[in-house]
Formats: structure tokens, C-alpha cells, sequence
């Protein structure tokens, strides 16, 4: 037996209030589920409308299950593993503008919607010098976008009442200046009314947001014990964490009318996120991208066992609490105590956190969530830090391809993959040879944004791990720091 809405006949339809650019597993089982909590607890009374936003997705899966799943939140809460689970009611249907873009534009009629968000992935908040307005749809994202607000526009002949909160969850620092800017970019391109960018500019919000919750999705492993826990097949099950951080600079209508905090969610409403944004990406997000091409090389496949082992976990505390942490200026009581939870969130019992599913696009994951964490201590230091250094090393050596006899699939820009794959080709294993691996690696200004090696002690910290590394192997490598 299926989940759906015959077979679950508790569920509820609400009125179509948002719309969401993605259908993935992290908006199900954060912003959707946030919604969900909304309807039971605070009178929301409003639905999620999903819509595809790349030509393959999985909006027929959803509808399928007419748009219910169930969302599994396990992990530690007081020192102790907890999992609860509940069937989300909360999507009324999935939309594929590719198959059908009518039926995509004509939810932007409905007079009850007022919110979008969206998660397209870092890259998704671009600009399309190809995309028209007349396209159908048209590429990218905020294309999409553009082309949906300009039919409401046009719809309610610009009515203040009709404009919308567009509140964005992509990994990108600014997303909501950034999407408001590249659609009044847009806007302009095509020739569009000055009446509507005024309507952009004084009915429409664009909130700048900042997302926290670990969600390893679909538990394929356990699918055949939980199947029989519900008594029905889902193929939408989610699995995340119990925490969650949703920080929106917000204006004080969204506030009033989205009152997520009052219901006891972790929602924080600012006037400028930035330091909780350093903070996510230098701690959670950096030690993730540290950890992965250590643990890995070490032998090791998740981030509990990471965590978990006398070695590595030392090593990963002591480079979040040594190295990442002086580097920060919140007071230090508090950066601790976030690193202590993140620390526990990792290891999560519940949840078999992938290293490799980490490791997609290292090289920018590195620049943007570790790298400043060593400039810093550079300069605040004068020295360099030793075992952030040598994670970059380890990265390197990831990027050679093997584990042993065991190939790595590695997932990365492909200009980065050429460029290790023609550093590691010239090397003859000497320590001259691995010093010009370093130095070349280093001085990939595209990734870097400058050239690494003329940062003081960088080149030659680097350098020296990774000839202990190649040397020795991880294992015996690790301990010479």
C-alpha cells in the first residue's frame, strides 16, 4: 500500500499560499515542515505548491503520493538518541513547468498566494543572458521567477495587496539581494513596465536567509524497517536532524504574518545575519569540508565513525577548537557552545552521514568555508594553522584518486579536476615534485581568488603534509602534526 491521500485519509488541503522552486529533500524536511508546524499550531491555514525547477526532477513522485511524505527527525536531545516521525500534509501538488508552464503560470492568479521560496542550489541564482520572457519556461531560476511576478503583476493590474515575500534558502551570501537584483536585471532586458519594477520594488520583499539543518534525505538503507514501522510504502520518505536554524532579515509584515518563533521554531528574525552566517559556514560547514578527505584517506566512510574515532575526532575538535574558532568574533562562550552542538549533531546516531556525499565540489567548498578560516588565523596569528593545512593537503591528495587500491569518485568543476589530474601526472613522487603539486594547486587563482603561495608559511606547511602523507599515508601522517 501507497501513501497517499486515500490511504491517509487524516490529511488536510489548505489554501495555496506558497509557492517553492525545489523538491528536494533539505525544503521538505525544513521549510516545508516548518509550514506543516504552522497549520497545526498557529491557524496558517496555507499550502506549499512545488515546482520543478530544472527539465528532471521528482514532482511525480510527489504527486504520486498527491504531495504527502513522511519526514523522519532523529538525533541526540539531552545527551540522549530520540527519533520521531510524522506523515507532512503540507504540499498540495508538484508542477513541472517544462511539461506543463501553463498550469505553473496560473498559480501566480491565486489571490491567497504570498510567499515563494526556493532552494536551486548555489548555483542557481545566475544570470541567464539567454533567457526571454517569452520562453516556456525559460532557464534559469530567477528567469522563471521574473516571468511568474510579471503575470501576477499583470493579473491584478499591480495591486500593493497582490505582491509577494520571496524568501530564498540557497547557500549563497546576499541570496535575496542577489535574486531581487538579477530580476530587476531582467526586468530591464526585456523591456519590461516601469509600473511593475516599481510594484518589484514596493509590493515584494526579497529576505536574505540563512538555513541550517543536516538532512541526508531518503534512508535507502533503512527503507525496508521503516516501511514496516508505517505499514505503507513511501517513496518520499526524509530523514534530518532535530536541529534546525532559520535566520531571515525580515521585515516586520513577514514577521507579523509568519510567526514561527511564537510556536517555539528556531527562527530568528535580524536586521543582518551576517554573523550567524560566518559563524554556520566557518564551524559546521568548514569542519565538514575539513574533515572529508582526512576521514576518508584515514579509511573511514562516515561522519560519525569520523567523529567517533580517537584520531580523527581529536583531530577535528582540535582544529574547530583551536584553529576556526580564535578566528571568529563572537564571544567565545557562545562559539564553543555552537561547536559542542555541532560537534554532537555529527555525531548522530540515527543518521549514516556519507563523507562522499560531502565531498562534491571540494575545491569551492574549500575557498568559501575553510580558506578564510586560514587567512585569518594568518593574520591574527602570524603563523600558519597546522591542521587546517593539513586538510588542504589531504584535499590535494583526494584529488590524486585513490584510497588505496580503491578508485575515488570525484565530483568537482571540471577545470579543477583537469588541473589536478595534469599536477599529479608530473609528479615523480619526489619531495620536489609533490612541492610543485602544492605550488600549483595554490596558485589556482580561479578557485582561490588570488594566488595562495604568496601567503607566508602557506606553501611550505602544505608542502610538508602532504609529503608525510604520500610518504607515510594518512594514518601515520596525521600523527606527525
Amino acid at each position: 500500500m501507497q501513501l497517499s491521500r486515500s490511504t491517509f485519509t487524516s490529511a488536510k488541503r489548505y489554501p495555496e499560499k506558497v509557492l517553492q522552486f525545489g523538491e528536494g529533500n533539505f525544503l521538505r524536511a525544513f521549510v516545508d515542515w516548518m509550514f506543516y508546524e504552522l497549520n497545526k499550531k498557529a491557524s496558517f491555514n496555507g499550502s506549499v505548491v512545488v515546482v520543478q525547477p530544472i527539465d528532471k526532477g521528482m514532482v511525480n513522485m510527489l504527486n504520486e503520493q498527491d504531495g504527502l511524505y513522511t519526514l523522519y527527525l532523529s538525533g541526540l536531545k539531552n545527551g540522549k538518541p530520540e527519533s520521531t516521525h510524522e506523515t507532512i500534509d503540507v504540499i498540495s501538488r508538484g508542477i513541472n513547468p517544462y511539461k506543463d508552464f501553463h498550469t505553473y503560470l496560473q498559480t501566480a492568479e491565486g489571490h491567497d498566494m504570498r510567499y515563494v521560496v526556493s532552494n536551486t542550489t548555489e548555483a542557481g541564482i545566475a544570470f541567464e543572458e539567454n533567457d526571454k520572457p517569452t520562453d516556456t519556461p525559460p532557464n534559469s531560476f530567477p528567469a522563471k521567477l521574473a516571468v511568474w511576478l510579471h503575470h501576477r503583476y499583470k493579473t491584478f493590474n499591480g495591486d500593493a495587496s497582490k505582491g509577494v515575500h520571496v524568501i530564498p534558502c540557497e547557500l549563497i551570501d546576499k541570496n535575496g539581494d542577489n535574486l531581487k537584483r538579477i530580476i530587476l536585471q531582467l526586468a530591464e532586458k526585456w523591456n519590461l513596465d516601469e509600473g511593475f519594477i516599481k510594484w518589484l520594488n514596493t509590493a515584494c520583499t526579497f529576505s536574505n536567509t540563512l538555513v541550517d539543518r543536516i538532512v541526508p534525505g531518503y534512508p535507502k538503507e533503512r527503507i525496508a524497517e521503516i516501511t514496516e514501522e508505517l505499514g505503507y510504502e513511501d517513496k518520499q520518505v526524509v530523514e534530518g536532524e532535530h536541529f534546525h536554524l532559520w535566520v531571515i532579515e525580515a521585515s516586520e509584515e513577514l514577521k507579523e504574518e509568519l510567526p514561527f518563533p511564537s510556536i517555539g521554531l528556531d527562527v530568528k528574525y535580524v536586521k543582518d545575519l551576517t554573523q550567524y552566517r560566518t559563524r554556520k559556514v566557518r564551524i559546521l560547514n568548514g569542519a565538514h569540508t575539513a574533515l572529508v578527505p582526512v576521514a576518508y584517506l584515514y579509511g573511514i566512510d562516515t561522519v560519525r565513525e569520523s567523529v567517533e574515532h580517537p584520531v580523527v575526532g581529536k583531530f577535528l575538535r582540535d582544529e574547530v577548537f583551536e584553529e576556526i574558532v580564535p578566528t571568529l568574533d563572537l564571544p567565545k562562550e557562545e562559539l564553543e557552545q555552537f561547536s559542542n552542538e555541532v560537534i554532537d549533531r555529527f555525531r548522530n546516531p540515527y543518521i549514516k552521514h556519507q563523507l562522499m556525499s560531502i565531498a562534491l565540489n571540494s575545491w569551492s567548498k574549500f575557498e568559501t568555508r575553510v580558506l578564510p578560516s586560514i587567512l585569518e588565523y594568518v593574520k591574527r596569528k602570524g603563523t600558519v594553522p597546522q591542521r587546517l593545512a593539513f586538510s588542504l593537503a589531504a584535499t590535494i591528495a583526494f584529488y590524486k584518486g585513490k584510497r588505496g587500491n580503491e578508485d575515488i569518485a570525484l565530483n568537482d568543476d571540471a577545470a579543477a579536476l583537469e588541473l589536478l589530474k595534469n599536477a599529479w601526472s608530473k609528479s615523480d613522487g619526489s619531495d620536489a615534485a609533490v612541492k610543485n603539486v602544492v605550488t600549483e594547486v595554490l596558485g589556482y587563482q580561479k578557485n582561490w581568488k588570488r594566488d595562495l603561495n604568496e601567503v607566508e608559511g602557506l606553501n611550505e606547511a602544505v608542502t610538508k603534509h602532504l609529503i608525510n602523507i604520500e610518504r607515510h599515508g594518512v594514518q601515520k601522517a596525521i600523527e606527525m602534526i
